[in-house]
């Protein structure tokens, strides 16, 4: 729980990662490019305070997991969305067995999402309906453009793609987040394009589908496809740090979500271990829009509470104390399930 001027903010980090990129773990060159290309967005984006050592960031384990969120970072409760990269990285990227075992140690702060490929054909719906039964599964994260093979890519209306998340609906996987924003390298930047986000909601008004990093180089696209789809939500992954480096620019972005979505479809997710959620919580409680970019409306605290925690929370059946909800009146349901 984070408290500022009297006020108290129930935080749901709703996306983080436990990966492992070094480089006994790289099955080839991009392997480091991957990690490479995140390192390069975290001393980028993040203060000079918040930079870690590069041999730190290929791998940092659970106990500093621990630690960030929830001892420095704020945090009461974070959702794991792991990639696989199985073509980079010999035991993948997202330490599947290690982020579990946190979350069953740790139900109360943790929730394990896991991930589907439907280029795995047949064998990959049987895995799934293992998947969800062994981790509880009530959400999966999506990489479009992860490679398979000879293959860069897939889209979300592609015919085994439907029939995965027809699958979904039968084990009970409401929540499909996806990564939709910037290219990392050495991923193509069109696997990640946000149309197919329109045919899926769509034909499956019954799930979530979360579009991480809100769609961005393509946030307009975004917006147009998710006012019209009320199963579409943002979330903040990567587009957040800009508060530090461009602060104009996410005026701009969290301006435009609220405008075409409003803040009941709207996630904080500090992307960990790109960036930590100690200094994003401050500065996010602390922002606000410059008073010359008149288009949009100032952000208010109920705003901040909702997007900080509450919308996550109600999607992911997380109880949430009495005294850190807003009226009933001012809430409005988020999840489709």
């Amino acid at each position: 729980m984070y408290t500022k001027d009297g006020e108290k903010y129930f935080i749901v980090d709703a996306h983080i990662a436990l990966w492992d990129a070094r480089p006994e773990n790289q099955r080839n060159i991009h392997g480091k490019q991957f990690i490479d290309c995140f390192y390069d967005y975290h001393r980028n984006l993040s203060p000079s305070s918040e930079l870690w050592p590069y041999e730190e960031y290929l791998y940092y384990g659970g106990e500093r997991l621990m630690k960030d969120l929830f001892e420095d970072g704020y945090v009461d409760h974070a959702v794991f969305q792991p990639a696989r990269l199985g073509e980079f990285y010999g035991n993948g990227f997202g330490q599947t067995e290690e982020a579990f075992a946190l979350a069953q140690a740790h139900p109360d702060k943790l929730t394990y999402n896991h991930y589907f490929d439907p280029r795995d054909g047949e064998a990959g719906l049987d895995r799934l309906r293992r998947d969800a039964e062994r981790f509880g599964l009530k959400g999966v994260k999506l990489y479009t453009a992860d490679w398979h093979g000879d293959s860069r890519g897939y889209k979300l209306d592609d015919p085994w793609t439907y029939r995965y998340l027809e699958v979904c609906r039968e084990v009970g996987i409401r929540n499909i987040h996806v990564h939709k924003g910037p290219t990392i390298r050495p991923l193509d930047r069109d696997a990640f394009d946000v149309a197919d986000v329109d045919h899926v909601a769509t034909d499956f008004t019954d799930l979530n589908f979360v579009v991480e990093h809100c769609g961005l180089p393509r946030l307009e696209d975004f917006c147009w496809i998710a006012t019209q789809e009320p199963n579409v939500h943002a979330g903040l992954a990567v587009a957040i740090p800009f508060m530090h480096t461009r602060p104009r620019y996410f005026a701009q972005i969290i301006g435009e979500l609220l405008y075409w979505l409003d803040e009941d479809r709207i996630q904080f997710s500090s992307d960990y271990a790109l960036w930590t959620p100690r200094w994003l919580v401050e500065t996010f409680v602390d922002f606000q829009i410059p008073e010359d970019m008149t288009e949009y409306a100032p952000l208010t605290t109920a705003q901040k509470k909702k997007i900080l925690g509450l919308n996550a929370a109600k999607m992911y059946d997380i109880e949430v104390p009495a005294e850190l909800r807003l009226p009933e009146v001012e809430t409005q349901a988020v999840s489709v399930a």
